[in-house]
């Protein structure tokens, strides 16, 4: 097409402009507004996404959380009301039987499931606070962000060492944490027994399967302590990252009610809370949120690229003078067809793109109000550049297509007709 690299043509398009400057902001509005929001909403999507990423961040979120309860059904003999428990052996069984199983973390507590907190105290100051008896597999299922020292490891629950790992409050309250000191080889009494820590954990805002008023030790140990032999409070289970959680969670629901004699159709006998499935929910989520972003910008930009082509059959009415003297001139149809058209891609191109940059920053500024605060799972809001050029594409196509209809009609005034026209 020679007629964009004519002078001549741009200059003609900037007067057209010039001569209807309300006219014309208001027609770029409609697909500014509509890309506005395409960018805007779509990089909000993206960074709740993101937030969200971000707050899961260290959490197998394939897990599954299990706790024996009481039976509903009688069943085999055992009369209604009967309480089950979940035994260490049950980790081999259900890891045997259970392919999908990646690992199983099993853990006690004191202060979770309704039970009391335990008392602790260093050097006349005395608390109570949540107790976990733990494996470090458990620090794979809920990484904590260490301050001090290590967590848990496979040498602590063999030997059923005395050490601890404690949540930053309770650090504060037994140590100068004001002066940074050092607890690492210091202890604390729990139960008139006395414990070295070996490590602090901080648990960031609005995250976290813990909180910073508790406190982790072997889970052998805490077995000795409570006498609890081989009953566990809890089991996290892991799925294989292709398994089907909801499957798995199923599966090890019947495998245990299988060995404890509990009617299959016991709801109540083992209580599960399934991350991996309420995960899904939120990507589910977060996605239908990016798909409606995408529909609503689409239909705004489509919306406005049809006022441009109303603008345009007005404009076309205006100038029908000045098209029949092109005509009598010489001026080819295709040559004023091609003018219209061009008219229609420049202006929305142009409200495109500042619709475009005016969603990036909006982003920025997002960014920087939510940057370093945890408090709102929402990070770096960012959108995919290929989605904004398709929808530049989009946009282009559709000024060309709805702008043949100004132009198909400028190309049908006759030259005779138009120079009659007052």
């Amino acid at each position: 097409m020679n007629i964009i690299f004519k002078k001549d043509t741009w200059q003609e398009i900037y007067y057209s402009l010039r001569n209807n400057k309300l006219r014309t902001f208001l027609t770029m509005i409609g697909v500014g507004w509509g890309m506005f929001l395409y960018v805007s909403l779509l990089g909000a999507a993206k960074g709740m996404e993101n937030g969200f990423d971000k707050l899961f961040s260290g959490f197998a979120t394939n897990s599954i959380f299990l706790w024996a309860q009481n039976t509903s059904i009688p069943y085999d003999g055992f009369p209604k009301g009967r309480q089950v428990h979940l035994k260490l052996e049950d980790i081999e069984i259900l890891k045997r039987k259970i392919p999908e199983i990646d690992y199983i973390s099993p853990q006690n507590s004191r202060g979770n499931f309704g039970n009391a907190g335990e008392q602790m105290s260093r050097n006349g100051k005395s608390a109570t606070y949540t107790l976990n008896g733990d494996y470090p597999l458990g620090n794979k299922i809920s990484e904590k962000k260490l301050i001090f020292g290590r967590y848990l490891n496979d040498a602590d629950i063999s030997q059923n060492k005395n050490v601890v790992v404690i949540g930053e409050e309770v650090y504060k309250n037994f140590f100068d944490a004001k002066k940074n000191e050092n607890p690492l080889g210091k202890s604390i009494n729990i139960k008139g027994i006395f414990f070295n820590v070996i490590g602090v954990f901080r648990v960031k805002k609005g995250g976290g399967m813990e909180n910073d008023q508790t406190v982790f030790i072997p889970l052998s140990t805490f077995t000795k302590m409570y006498n609890n032999g081989d009953n566990v409070d809890f089991f996290a289970i892991v799925s294989k990252p292709n398994a089907d959680v909801n499957k798995v969670e199923e599966k090890v629901r019947q495998q245990l009610k299988s060995k404890n004699n509990v009617s299959p159709d016991d709801t109540n006998a083992f209580g599960t809370f399934n991350l991996g499935k309420e995960f899904k929910k939120l990507t589910g989520f977060l996605s239908g949120m990016q798909l409606l972003t995408i529909i609503v910008g689409t239909l705004t930009i489509l919306a406005g690229v049809i006022a441009i082509s109303n603008i345009l059959l007005i404009t076309v009415k205006e100038r029908t003078k000045e098209i029949g003297i092109r005509r009598a001139l010489g001026a080819k149809p295709s040559e004023v067809r091609n003018q219209i058209l061009l008219e229609s891609v420049v202006i929305t191109l142009s409200s495109g793109l500042l619709g475009f940059m005016s969603g990036i920053f909006v982003l920025m500024i997002l960014d920087i109000a939510t940057k370093g605060q945890d408090s709102f799972p929402f990070y770096n809001p960012t959108v995919n550049y290929g989605n904004v050029f398709a929808a530049m594409a989009v946009m282009v196509i559709l000024g060309l297509i709805i702008g043949m209809i100004p132009a198909q009609r400028a190309v049908k005034i006759r030259p005779i007709e138009a120079l009659r026209t007052e």
